[in-house]
């Protein structure tokens, strides 16, 4: 009588700690998003990017002003240029009372945007066939987000290094075209369109593919998940660069 194989069963894979994937996004993608998509979570990377979006918030506060702020924009807005001065003083007044209640609503506004980011995400990833959950993608989304802590530290540093007065609030780092144009002169949809092609935006949208391929399996490749992301990416920029164009 021949004896029955016995299967042993494989381990699970270690699981990884909330700040060993927030390391792991930057060192290990491939393996902390397959974690991720194991265990879904997501309170640790939202409240650092909470945070971080907070604290830059205060340090443009603190050393540029929301008055300063609003004058760039204003400077750079062909709508602007057709008031008289005392209505553009008048607009810029109101705007900075109302902009500085905005400024700090961040942890009501950003929860909200990376909900509707993975709204669409989810969809995407459904015409795919992914078979991913809402809270898969939801935690995806936070952790590829991870990137911004770079870029807000970057934005902090350069506040305090550079005069307040030459500090190009919208566009901080020199990490798109943007960067090199005088947005006064520039069409505003060039100018847009450039200011999207930016470094940071490219890095979080390779980070969540990484995650929803991670997440899904053998069900979604690479390139159907870079796709993904890439097209709902790509209508939205042409979309705000149109509308730049059109009303700024």
């Amino acid at each position: 009588m021949t004896p029955e194989t016995v299967r042993i069963p494989e381990p699970d894979a270690p699981r990884m700690s909330a700040v060993s994937r927030v390391a792991g996004v930057f060192f290990e993608p491939s393996k902390t998003f397959e974690d991720i998509g194991r265990r879904p979570t997501w309170l640790v990377p939202l409240l650092l990017l909470i945070v971080a979006t907070l604290a830059v918030v205060t340090v443009t506060a603190k050393r540029v002003g929301f008055e300063q702020v609003i004058r760039q924009q204003f400077e750079n807005s062909s709508r602007a240029a057709q008031m008289t001065a005392e209505q553009r003083e008048q607009a810029i007044a109101m705007q900075v009372r109302v902009g500085g209640m905005f400024a700090y609503a961040v942890p009501i506004f950003l929860p909200i945007y990376y909900l509707v980011v993975s709204g669409v995400m989810l969809g995407f990833t459904a015409m795919m066939s992914a078979g991913l959950r809402f809270k898969q993608v939801f935690a995806v989304v936070c952790h590829a987000n991870l990137p911004a802590l770079v870029s807000a530290l970057l934005t902090i540093v350069v506040m305090f290094l550079k005069n307040p007065t030459e500090i190009n609030v919208q566009n901080p780092l020199a990490f798109n075209p943007a960067a090199f144009m005088d947005p006064a002169s520039t069409s505003k949809f060039v100018y847009s369109l450039s200011s999207s092609l930016d470094l940071f935006s490219f890095w979080i949208m390779f980070l969540m593919a990484t995650g929803f391929k991670a997440a899904a399996g053998r069900k979604l490749s690479f390139g159907g998940a870079l796709a993904a992301v890439v097209i709902p990416w790509a209508v939205w920029v042409l979309l705000k660069s149109t509308l730049a164009g059109v009303f700024s």
